[in-house]
């Protein structure tokens, strides 16, 4: 069987996602073509400056990516008023599928799905379609006519979208796909000592994306080195070197250990007591697979926002809105043993580390397609 998986590079979420679930389709005798819609199908000028000016509103002006991303959910995903731009790509994605004659496609992102149902529209004959949603949110721009199946993250989300108006029978809740490493528990004791954490003092992770920059991290860094208790922190700078020297600088003379980009985040997250983060969808689904409870801050306006709200409401995070709440949870977290027992039930609860196994089984048999 041949399939298409159609991604794009604004963050890391998106094509983490894509690379899982092409090993999941490996694992099973599948051929697996990858894509980036932008970078292969566009241009890749227009994929390097549409996501640097998408960097540069996350950094600068978040507000303006909020009210964009509001927007957005306000009009339908072949809105005139998106100017054309759910049909970039249309022509090669025509060519790209007459070439490789695909048994099923699956999209991680929500223009490549627009630009299916762009060419779906035109009568053109398209393979079964399948829209992997990865943040934990029913979003305008993912709806699309002549997508097959949603596979969403929650139930919670699985009914906005049929609130929404999809019939139900073409909604699965599945899970984020996360790495293989995350299907299965890790031993906590045993990635502390791998790592050279201390056995005794709570651990907390603090983490912001792949880039670091765009969260708020030395806000954290300077909240663990005014706590009361001893706590070890370990906070990830990801690939912002700028950033991590900075960050050292806040932490120094104190426990906190600062650390570049990793790709070891199944072992870290074992390791902790608490995770302290911004809500991105693939940084969430990690968390709950390891059932890692969670302290979310400096969530970004847009996806974020609405992912940290799910968290919120189901159960599974703490969040924070400003330094002084985020120092006072912070400190309640790690007084309250009770309070992170609780946060891991409803976890447990929540979780789904099978996804991309159950993305991989709905995509593979044509049975579980609605008629």
């Amino acid at each position: 069987m041949r399939v298409l998986i159609l991604t794009a590079s604004y963050g890391s979420g998106h094509n983490e996602a894509a690379r899982s679930l092409a090993a999941g389709f490996v694992a099973r005798g599948a051929a697996v073509t990858v894509v980036d819609h932008f970078r292969e199908l566009v241009h890749p000028w227009f994929e390097r400056a549409s996501r640097h000016l998408y960097m540069a509103l996350l950094r600068r002006a978040p507000a303006v990516w909020g009210a964009a991303y509001a927007l957005g959910d306000r009009m339908p995903s072949d809105s005139p008023l998106a100017f054309g731009a759910t049909r970039l790509g249309t022509s090669r994605l025509g060519e790209l599928l007459d070439a490789l004659a695909p048994d099923a496609v699956v999209s991680v992102h929500a223009t490549p799905a627009a630009a299916l149902s762009a060419l779906a529209a035109e009568g053109r004959r398209l393979p079964p379609h399948t829209t992997v949603v990865t943040d934990f949110v029913a979003h305008s721009q993912w709806i699309a006519r002549g997508i097959d199946r949603y596979c969403v993250a929650a139930d919670e989300v699985g009914r906005e979208f049929v609130a929404r108006g999809i019939p139900r029978d073409r909604v699965v809740v599945t899970g984020v796909p996360l790495r293989p490493q995350f299907a299965a528990p890790m031993d906590g004791a045993e990635a502390r000592r791998v790592l050279q954490l201390p056995a005794a003092a709570p651990v907390v992770l603090v983490m912001a994306g792949s880039r670091g920059n765009v969260g708020r991290l030395p806000d954290v860094v300077r909240a663990l080195g005014r706590l009361p208790a001893p706590v070890q922190g370990l906070v990830v700078a990801g690939h912002d070197a700028t950033l991590a020297r900075r960050l050292r600088r806040i932490a120094a003379g104190s426990s906190t250990r600062v650390v570049g980009y990793t790709d070891n985040v199944r072992s870290l997250m074992a390791a902790a007591d608490l995770l302290v983060t911004k809500a991105g969808g693939m940084t969430l689904a990690e968390a709950m697979a390891a059932e890692l409870p969670m302290l979310l801050y400096g969530s970004l306006p847009g996806q974020e926002q609405r992912n940290e709200r799910f968290a919120s409401r189901a159960g599974v995070a703490l969040a924070a809105r400003s330094r002084g709440e985020l120092r006072r949870l912070l400190e309640r977290a790690l007084g309250e043993p009770g309070l992170l027992d609780h946060l891991r039930e409803a976890i447990r609860r929540t979780r789904r580390p099978d996804a991309t196994q159950r993305i991989v089984n709905a995509v593979l048999t044509p049975s579980t397609l609605p008629s």
